[in-house]
């Protein structure tokens, strides 16, 4: 049997199942072999053809899950055996998905690769909500950022948006709210919009709206947990309930 080694990342998008490219569906149908996520809605796996293997490999924030040199090696095995390998993975493998990473270490092995995206919950997410990242006269530019480097600690780079009037959203990063939350203040902006959408996309989907003065008191209030994205910027004042949140405050 002659075996052609490929492997094909595939970014599911944020976590509807429906939010998959059309592209990704076909590679699905088309793989022998599928290493998938957590975060990915299994009814994707639906998809794919009867005879091919599908390997959970985890790769939750904050939990357990197989580690990356594990998976890396996976790629490669499989592809040497079994043939076509999708790698299907939560969001768009290129935002904080290690794509770059799986990449390099596939190429190795002069093994043929491709690269479906998927959407972001940087972007699809904000937009699900009807939060616009950018808008005339508010915000010019939006930055995606990592909440912890691999050291644990909170990102330079939010030290240096912090500065600016950009839009920012952090990902994996509600473990380090509290130390988020004291950057924006330490820098006067106590009345910034923020909000956390935990589960996006999803009918477990859970957000809160309000200024960065009262967010942690929200968040403990409604119990909102991982997986979390935060949004940080005056745009989130377009959420249709953000001035529900401002009428409420004004009233205590």
């Amino acid at each position: 049997m002659n075996i052609k080694p490929k492997v094909t990342l595939v970014g599911a998008g944020p976590g509807d199942p429906e939010l998959i490219s059309l592209k990704g569906i076909k590679a699905i149908k088309a793989a022998d072999v599928i290493l998938y996520d957590a975060l990915v809605d299994e009814s994707l796996l639906d998809f794919a053809s009867a005879n091919c293997t599908k390997v959970y490999v985890g790769k939750r924030a904050e939990q357990l899950s197989t580690s990356q040199d594990q998976i890396n090696q996976l790629l490669v095995d499989y592809a040497l055996t079994h043939g076509h390998v999708v790698r299907l993975k939560g969001g768009d493998p290129f935002v904080f998905g290690r794509g770059g990473e799986e990449l390099d270490f596939i190429n190795q092995y002069d093994i043929e690769t491709a690269v479906i995206p998927g959407i972001s919950s940087s972007i699809g997410l904000t937009g699900l909500q009807k939060i616009p990242l950018t808008y005339r006269g508010i915000s010019e530019s939006f930055w995606v950022i990592t909440g912890s480097t691999t050291e644990g600690k909170l990102s330079e780079d939010l030290y240096a948006a912090v500065k600016t009037n950009a839009t920012v959203v952090v990902l994996m990063g509600f473990g380090k709210l509290t130390e988020i939350v004291a950057l924006y203040k330490q820098h006067g902006k106590e009345n910034l919009p923020i909000a956390l959408i935990q589960n996006g996309s999803m009918p477990n989907e859970k957000i809160i709206i309000g200024t960065i003065d009262d967010i942690l008191d929200e968040t403990q209030e409604k119990r909102i947990g991982v997986p979390a994205i935060i949004v940080l910027g005056e745009v989130v004042s377009k959420h249709p309930n953000f001035k529900h949140i401002i009428e409420k405050y004004a009233t205590v």
